[in-house]
Parts: C-alpha cells; structure tokens; sequence
C-alpha cells in the first residue's frame, strides 16, 4: 500500500517517526507533518496566507518526507492536492503524544487530519498514546498495534470509514487486547484561571478536571481497564433521528 502519514504534534515529534519505521517495514510510506507543534488546531485549514513546504531529511528514515507550515488538515490536502502524483491507498495520523477519546476528537488535529482523508475517499487511522510520565515515553507498542489493525483491516477500509486507535500507558505484555467501543463522555470539565493587568485588562488560562466516564462500552472506559480501543468515526454531523421532527417544525 502506498500510505501517507501526517500528524498535529510537528515532523520532528518521535511518534509519527515511530510510526513511519513501523509502517515502513511493509508498505510504502510518504511523511507530510507540520514544521511545528499544531496540537488542538481541530479541522482549521490556511486559507490567507501562502503555505510554505519544505522537503525535510529524517534520521533513521529513507522515506520521503515534507514539512509544512500549516495544520493538520492542510497537510493532508498539500499532499493530495499537490505532492503526491500518485493515488495514495491510506492516511495516518500520529502517533499523538496524549490521548484523542471522548468528545476530545473534536478539538484534535490528529483526527481531523485522519478525517480530512475521508474527505477525499481515502480511508484513514488516526493514532495516539496515553502519556502518564512524561520522562518514560515510548510509542514502539502503539506503533505495532497500529499496523497490526492496518493489516487486520486494509481488506474491508473503504472510502469514508476513519479508525480512530488510542493506546494505554502499559507496557505491550500488560495491554490485555483491543475493543472496539463508541467515543466516550466530555473529558474534560473546563474552567479558566483569570488575572487583571495594569490596563485592567483580562487575562484567562484555560484549566480543567477530569470528568468521570459513565458509559462502560466507550474508548476512555476500556483504556482505564488497560485494552487498546478503535472506534469508527464519520464526518456527518447529521442528527438522523430528529431530521423529521425539524421538518415538522419548519413546514
């Protein structure tokens, strides 16, 4: 297969590197990621400003690979659009350092970049590690398991399926396997710490709790039990089941 893998943490972050040696070892893999960390860019794309592509040489790696100067998003349309002659078979995206569970899937640029794929009928993985201490990384587990799922599901990806992994903070022979679940609850309970400066102007920092999981069959319940968890996503915002209703309203 031929696969692109972008990410939201920056070209140089060692997840999408793991994931690149990893993928590499039996498909063919172009890199296209941005210069810099674009964490929590959700879906945004470039649209006033020239964007800037740079091809980037990466120890350890003989891929192709190009950094960018924009989102996540705009990665994936740069390489379709632009650098990638040839049909690409499959997206990826990651591997994030941090989880994208629950209602977190709507801010993270690693799964909008996967999502900005199916937008373009192209099948996509977005992937991320659970990171508990931050002195002791390492994404070699999430990076097999990815490719492990690809291989279980390449056969059966169409065009608008997007598999959304996240992978818990254990080593590989203590994660007790895979689920495949629905998106958990909202993750975080928000709130924002406010100063006042000498103009008298405010000045807001975003902080937040964890909120607890209610749902026993979501992706943040079966990462807590120590399971490796896949979720299908989809772009369509579509409440199918009140469409009707709102007909009711408006005609």
């Amino acid at each position: 297969m031929r696969i692109l893998i972008t990410n939201d943490d920056g070209i140089y972050a060692p997840g999408i590197n793991s994931l690149a040696k990893e993928i590499s070892k039996k498909h063919e893999v172009i890199m296209v990621a941005p210069l810099e960390q674009r964490s929590a860019f959700s879906h945004s794309i470039t649209i006033r400003k020239p964007i800037l592509v740079k091809e980037v040489k990466l120890p350890e790696l003989s891929i192709k690979s190009y950094g960018i100067n924009g989102t996540p998003a705009d990665c994936v349309r740069v390489a379709l659009d632009k650098l990638i002659p040839d049909n690409v078979d499959l997206v990826l995206s990651g591997i994030n350092f941090g989880l994208n569970i629950g209602t977190d899937v709507l801010y993270s640029g690693t799964v909008s970049a996967a999502i900005e794929a199916s937008l373009y009928n192209i099948p996509s993985i977005a992937v991320s590690q659970q990171i508990v201490n931050t002195e002791e990384v390492n994404f070699n587990a999430a990076a097999k398991y990815a490719c492990h799922i690809l291989e279980k599901a390449k056969d059966y990806l169409n065009d608008n399926i997007v598999l959304n992994i996240n992978v818990p903070a254990l080593p590989e022979t203590d994660v007790k396997g895979i689920k495949v679940c629905k998106i958990g609850d909202k993750v975080f309970n928000n709130t924002f710490s406010e100063t006042i400066d000498e103009n008298g102007e405010m000045s807001l920092l975003l902080n937040g709790t964890i909120n607890e999981e209610k749902n026993l069959d979501s992706d943040r319940f079966y990462l807590k039990q120590g399971y490796v968890t896949v979720t299908p996503l989809h772009y369509d915002f579509t409440n199918y089941n009140v469409i009707k209703e709102v007909e009711n309203w408006i005609y």
